[in-house]
């Protein structure tokens, strides 16, 4: 048993509040408890109070008027994510909003400032930097067996044909911003926070029915960072490793699931020197430079607790996160800085992207 159960208010119960924040916050009672749920759906509102045992309001205003709670999970649609986490924050809430956080590097400037007005905590649902595939991905690249890496590919794309709220603009909608923010917080964490790289964004409506696009193409370049390619497409048909990285001394891939990686070691290397004159063979005749490396190889694959799925646990990792903050004050593992990056990344693609975002 914990020292202190938190008490919860979220905003919402469809996909999001419902099936992911609610279904992983009913599995941790000894950390969390789910005070209460706002949703203008009375059958919504019925359902949380037989599943959970809370209490259920038809607007977020009334709920945490009438609540006390420790904390507030935003799972609002995504356009009303910086209005109400803003407000939520001034009303001094500590606040959980899901991703996209906002939509420009200002709003997430006015929620910083709100938040340290107020002595709150901002915390941001990037759940995907605890998946296991990912944290597995770094402790390869921290080992330096793959050498210095030269480029990293997230290749998040699949083919399907969208038709819900979240094809329009005007609801923050997009793969940029329904799927963008998890791999563009991963490849942030590899191409590294403490500064901006050089952005090179192409996107296209192609499956979509709504007005935001469906396949993006994000470049990502800085001197001495390694070259992030990073794809969301609707229109891949052919489905391909969702990690790959290029590094000096071997290279890995891999999905959510299973990684593999292979590399020689330079001090098992045959000794070479650059050679300005045209290479011959044994014989005199033109050779062409080869040489016989010997490989090492690894693999990994995952392995979950307690029957959990790889989403809810790596939901869970950072709901206990956040309990370690909210409790024992230690600071944010994903903090909002670092999310203000990402925001910062996603206007530039928009700005390269006129025919899409005018």
């Amino acid at each position: 048993m914990s020292e202190r159960v938190v008490k919860v208010g979220i905003i919402g119960q469809g996909r999001s509040g419902r099936d992911i924040h609610g279904n992983l916050l009913a599995k941790i009672p000894d950390y969390y408890r789910i005070a209460a749920i706002a949703d203008s759906l009375p059958d919504r509102q019925q359902l949380a109070v037989e599943e959970y045992g809370c209490n259920a309001y038809a607007t977020w205003e009334e709920m945490v008027e009438k609540e006390q709670l420790d904390l507030v999970v935003n799972a609002s649609p995504s356009h009303q994510h910086y209005p109400i986490s803003l407000e939520l924050l001034n009303r001094g809430f500590n606040v959980l909003c899901e991703k996209p956080l906002a939509r420009s590097a200002a709003e997430v400037d006015d929620l910083i400032a709100a938040s340290k007005k107020a002595g709150k905590v901002l915390a941001v649902f990037q759940q995907s930097r605890y998946l296991h595939a990912f944290t597995q991905m770094r402790k390869v690249i921290e080992s330096g067996v793959l050498g210095r890496i030269v480029q990293v590919d997230f290749t998040y794309s699949g083919f399907a044909r969208r038709w819900d709220w979240q094809t329009l603009q005007s609801n923050n909608g997009g793969n940029l911003l329904n799927t963008g923010p998890h791999p563009v917080d991963m490849a942030l964490q590899l191409f590294g926070t403490d500064t901006m790289p050089d952005i090179t964004c192409v996107m296209d409506r192609a499956n979509t029915f709504g007005d935001a696009e469906d396949y993006v193409k994000i470049l990502m370049r800085g001197p001495g960072r390694p070259t992030i390619d990073l794809e969301i497409s609707s229109c891949s048909a052919y489905s391909r490793d969702t990690y790959i990285l290029h590094g000096t001394n071997g290279g890995l891939r891999g999905n959510a699931s299973k990684l593999e990686w292979k590399y020689f070691k330079p001090e098992e290397a045959p000794e070479q020197k650059l050679t300005r004159e045209p290479l011959l063979n044994a014989n005199g005749m033109p050779a062409y430079c080869n040489e016989q490396l010997t490989w090492h190889s690894d693999s990994w694959e995952v392995q979950l607790p307690d029957n959990r799925t790889s989403f809810e646990s790596m939901t869970e990792q950072l709901y206990l996160m956040l309990y370690r903050t909210l409790v024992n004050g230690e600071p944010l593992e994903v903090t909002p800085e670092q999310v203000r990056q990402q925001m910062a990344v996603m206007e530039e693609c928009r700005r390269q992207n006129p025919q899409i975002y005018a």
